[in-house]
């Protein structure tokens, strides 16, 4: 039988695991070059799905140690600052009759978020093989980059409602 060690992977996984997520960051990429219409009323859907998928691998996962705990403090806040500055980045028109607002993430916004998955892969094997050194499971590693894709994900749709509604009230106040 087969055994592997906690952070080796299986002969031929490698590939896949590294392609899936760039395939899937291109689309992202391709999706959010072009600019599209901002329905503020749906900005709280995709904080909601990356928490309760936060949620979940915490829950599968005992309790953080204190330097977890710190490491899953420090990776929201930092997500929240990189989150917030993606929001401000993204470029948003409105349309003066019907108030409908367009965004269009900024190519600086698009490499944030690769860089973010670029450097996840990179500091995963650092971190994995040095977790004991630094009194931390291989998993309380890898959850703060989870954290700090929740931390992306929520400020920048709460700085984008923020700007829409600040338009739609100015474009109304036109009117």
């Amino acid at each position: 039988m087969l055994q592997l060690s906690p952070g080796a992977m299986p002969a031929g996984a490698g590939y896949w695991t590294y392609l899936v997520p760039i395939i899937i960051v291109g689309i992202a990429i391709l999706r959010n070059a072009r600019e599209r219409k901002l329905r503020i009323e749906r900005l709280w859907i995709s904080p909601v799905i990356v928490m309760a998928m936060a949620i979940l691998a915490f829950s599968q996962n005992p309790p953080p140690s204190p330097i977890g705990l710190a490491m899953d403090i420090a990776a929201i806040g930092i997500g929240a600052l990189l989150g917030w500055w993606r929001g401000r980045a993204s470029r948003f028109t409105i349309d003066p009759q019907t108030h409908m607002v367009t965004s269009k993430v900024s190519p600086m916004g698009m490499l944030l978020i690769l860089g973010i998955f670029a450097l996840r892969y990179v500091l995963k094997g650092a971190v994995s093989g040095e977790a004991s050194v630094l009194h931390l499971t291989a998993a309380e590693a890898t959850d703060s980059f989870l954290l700090l894709a929740v931390g992306v994900v929520s400020a920048q749709r709460l700085e984008w409602w923020i700007r829409a509604r600040r338009m739609i009230a100015a474009a109304r106040a036109v009117s």
